[in-house]
């Protein structure tokens, strides 16, 4: 049995709470609903969800080495950095924990997909605007694939929105997997080729 669990391969989430499945059951969540598709598309991958409600790039810096060598993902999908930029965290601090865990996974051997975000002009203009550009530098700057906002179609909409408009609803969830799935189904075919 962990022979089998072992050969397995593994799609390992890093995320916050949009990927956590704040606010709604877990099998409501995409995470769950991705672990759904990958069964119907004859994917042999088993999701492991590291995500946690609140989480920032350091958090999960700091996490993901053990998460690593506990799974073995073959590809490792990073959801981070918007409790980053709604706390002001210096967009340098940012782009070094991202940097670090791309370079942390892709030594274990997993591909990367990058998750960008949006996030309110609290801060100015400009620093909102760099924050959401640095997902595309660092992608550009490591060959990753990057989902440019993952709440595309879905932030702006409240019929989507939990009250707190922050956090999509479980209505939205089929469309946050809608949006991650051409970037991700392209890694694991790259995957099944090699």
């Amino acid at each position: 049995m962990a022979l089998s669990a072992a050969a397995t391969p593994v799609v390992l989430v890093l995320g916050d709470s949009l990927s956590a499945g704040f606010g709604m059951g877990t099998k409501e969540s995409w995470v769950a609903l991705l672990e759904q598709r990958l069964a119907q598309q004859g994917y042999e991958h088993r999701v492991v969800n590291a995500s946690a409600s609140g989480e920032t790039t350091g958090g999960a810096r700091a996490r993901l080495p053990r998460a690593l060598d506990l799974h073995a993902p073959d590809v490792v999908i990073i959801e981070l950095g918007g409790n980053d930029g709604l706390r002001g965290l210096p967009l340098a601090q940012v782009r070094e924990n991202l940097t670090e865990m791309i370079r942390m996974a892709r030594d274990h051997g997993a591909r990367v997909l990058l998750v960008g975000m949006h996030i309110p002009p609290n801060y100015g203009p400009a620093y909102a605007g760099s924050f959401h550009d640095l997902y595309r530098d660092l992608a550009n700057d490591f060959d990753i694939p990057l989902v440019p906002f993952f709440l595309e179609g879905i932030a702006l909409d409240p019929a989507l929105m939990q009250d707190d408009g922050i956090h999509p609803n479980a209505r939205a969830q089929p469309r946050l997997l809608d949006n991650l799935w051409p970037a991700l189904e392209s890694l694991l075919e790259q995957h099944a080729a090699t």
